[in-house]
């Protein structure tokens, strides 16, 4: 068990709904059924968009591997633009601060949809674990594919939208479907994980051997992610509400997948040629901001922007000052506007 938060004016019954072990997917949905309309009405700018006329679907789908998967969509009143494909962080789902992201984007013009992936939020799975980060990339192609088949989407313009291992997932998408996209925006991309996040290199081997016998012990030092990322110390109180989050140590075979799949992904820069949205802050310890900027510069894509702000940390649409969200968010809708109009 992670370190159990005690929300003050709840009822016993609902903190003990919100302690049980997250571990199963009973008690995620359980928790998020329980507990959404207090995470919805916390005091942070992602909540407060109007999104009154926004049509809101929940759902859930059986995939190949016999997987539960849980999705969500938001669309405008009107046709919309485009549709964003949302691909969330590591230990996240799309039911938390996802949520503010979307309406924002629903609010604006943009169709959103996003999964939780299998064992993170409500999808099936044991929560955190991922023994093949692949696999992962293939169940969010094969749901995404099925959702972009849907008569009302087929015609409009895709685009991949990646919070940091989001952004992994992205352009892993990308370089097993090519030409299927109309280009991705990646906020904090984990091409490569900061040194100061990642185990030395003896720990990482031991590591290694002992994964082999205990792939899904939460076994990896590390430091709190969370402190990390969130910079505005009032919206770091607040990462408390995302009961869902995975906040344990990393698993060992999720860590090592990760590992592993930034080191593909720094190999392969030169291969992305899809049009491309980066946006890092310059002061993120969490993923490393100047392997997006070899992105930008090494990427065969010819239609590329990179955004470095002075002074951000990780979590750019959650964790800085309103004044911050706000710039990053209206660099994402020009950038889309850009890339959708007539």
């Amino acid at each position: 068990m992670g370190n159990q938060v005690k929300f003050p004016g709840i009822s016993e019954e609902l903190q003990k709904i919100l302690d049980a072990d997250m571990d199963n997917v009973e008690a995620r949905r359980c928790a998020r059924e329980a507990f959404k309309d207090i995470q919805l009405s916390i005091d942070h700018i992602l909540f407060k968009v109007p999104h009154a006329g926004l049509k809101m679907t929940e759902s859930y789908e059986v995939n190949s591997r016999g997987l539960e998967i849980f999705s969500k969509s938001w669309l405008p009143e009107t046709r919309p633009k485009a549709i964003v494909y949302f691909c969330h962080g590591y230990g996240d789902s799309c039911t938390f601060f996802a949520e503010g992201i979307a309406r924002k984007l629903a609010s604006l013009g943009y169709g959103v949809v996003a999964m939780d992936y299998p064992g993170f939020g409500l999808s099936e799975g044991l929560h955190g674990y991922i023994p093949s980060f692949d696999k992962l990339v293939d169940d969010v192609i094969e749901h995404y594919s099925k959702v972009k088949e849907k008569p009302e989407f087929r015609n409009l313009p895709s685009f991949l939208f990646g919070e940091s291992m989001g952004g992994a997932i992205a352009l892993k998408v990308h370089r097993k479907q090519p030409n299927a996209w109309n280009g991705a925006i990646l906020v904090a991309p984990m091409c490569k994980l900061a040194d100061n996040v990642v185990p030395s290199w003896l720990v990482t081997q031991i590591l290694i051997g002992v994964a082999k016998l205990l792939p899904t012990q939460k076994l990896v030092p590390t430091q709190d992610l969370g402190e990390l990322a969130v910079r505005d110390a009032k919206k770091r109180e607040l990462t408390a509400y995302n009961v869902l989050c995975y906040k344990h140590k990393p698993r060992l075979q999720t860590a090592l997948e990760l590992l592993n799949a930034t080191k593909e992904i720094e190999g392969l820069l030169e291969k992305v040629s899809m049009p491309l949205l980066i946006l890092h802050g310059k002061s993120d310890v969490v993923t490393d901001p100047s392997v997006s900027k070899a992105l930008y510069e090494r990427s065969s894509s010819s239609d590329k922007k990179l955004f470095l702000y002075e002074d951000a940390c990780h979590a750019l649409l959650e964790g800085e000052s309103d004044e911050m969200i706000l710039r990053v968010f209206g660099d994402i809708i020009s950038w889309l506007d850009q890339h959708t109009s007539p």
